[in-house]
């Protein structure tokens, strides 16, 4: 008899942005640029990557996926099996656009599925952020579109994935040069006030609202952030760069992407402005200020890892 054709796993996870200007530590949302798997079992481990930093995707050695699947399926008594990998990648490394988060529930998945863990999404996001040390770029990551999220214990995570009203598209401004989260974390400070607080709290809610009734004047306004893009500035120029072209036709407002260095941009979907002309405008006003960055006109993602994988498991 022919042996049966072991059946491929495959997965699909969309890039991230967290914080989102005030919501910190909190709110992400998913866009289109990608991390795509292909992965069976073999006789060793192998890698084949290709797409943007396919130097580091292909190396065997510390690699965060598997890594993480060997981890998550030695902590619950089962053996890894070697598996050779396809990886098509490109979201950028380092750069704060959820890479870490989307490599991480890219282990937990293949490791839910070649040990038969039969985890929840909720364990599943869980277990991602517990070892991000929070919750926002993974739940993003897998349930897709904008997602709030908080842990709750030590091994799962409470998402609600929050409707959006309208087309919200979005300009991405990539630099050269990665920043470590932990280097991000470290210039904040230990306290804050409570005024400072009180207008994190007030701006969070407002953009949620803004998302939800499609209406950009509202997610324009709520963009100022005290608790962390001010610490952070420096360390990411992009960020004031970006922020002084808030107001200006078809461009609603700039947030750090995450922990930086880059920089997230919401586009007006009514304005007539052209997206093209906007991304030359910003290229201008970046070059006026000696300062460099690849610009990627995307959108918020609809679909996260998850349902890469219940299609599937129907």
């Amino acid at each position: 008899m022919r042996a049966k054709k072991t059946a491929r796993f495959r997965l699909s996870l969309p890039a991230t942005s967290a914080n989102l200007g005030p919501a910190f530590d909190a709110a992400a949302l998913a866009f289109d640029i990608h991390l795509k798997l292909e992965a069976s079992a073999a006789a060793e481990y192998s890698i084949r990557a290709s797409g943007r930093d396919a130097d580091i995707c292909g190396r065997i050695d510390n690699h965060l996926i598997l890594n993480t699947y060997r981890e998550v399926l030695a902590a619950n008594g089962k053996r890894p099996k070697p598996l050779v990998f396809k990886i098509v990648n490109d979201i950028p490394i380092g750069k704060g656009c959820g890479s870490s988060a989307a490599a991480r529930l890219a282990g937990i998945a293949l490791a839910d599925h070649y040990g038969r863990l039969r985890w929840t999404d909720a364990q599943i996001v869980g277990e991602a952020s517990r070892r991000e040390h929070h919750p926002d770029n993974a739940s993003a990551s897998w349930m897709g579109g904008l997602t709030v999220a908080r842990m709750s214990g030590e091994s799962e995570a409470q998402v609600a994935r929050i409707p959006l009203k309208g087309k919200w598209p979005l300009l991405l401004a990539v630099p050269g040069d990665p920043l470590s989260t932990e280097e991000a974390r470290r210039v904040l400070p230990a306290n804050y006030s409570r005024a400072d607080a009180v207008v994190n709290i007030q701006n969070s809610m407002l953009l949620l609202a803004g998302f939800t009734q499609g209406r950009g004047d509202l997610v324009s306004a709520a963009l100022e952030d005290r608790i962390h893009q001010p610490y952070r500035a420096p360390l990411c120029p992009l960020l004031p760069a970006l922020q002084e072209l808030a107001g200006v036709e078809g461009i609603l407002g700039a947030v750090l992407s995450g922990a930086g260095p880059s920089v997230l941009m919401f586009l007006d979907a009514r304005s007539r402005v052209p997206a093209k002309k906007i991304v030359a405008q910003v290229a201008a006003h970046l070059g006026k200020k000696k300062l460099s960055a690849e610009l990627l006109l995307t959108a918020i993602a609809g679909k996260g890892g998850a349902a890469t994988l219940r299609s599937r498991r129907a």
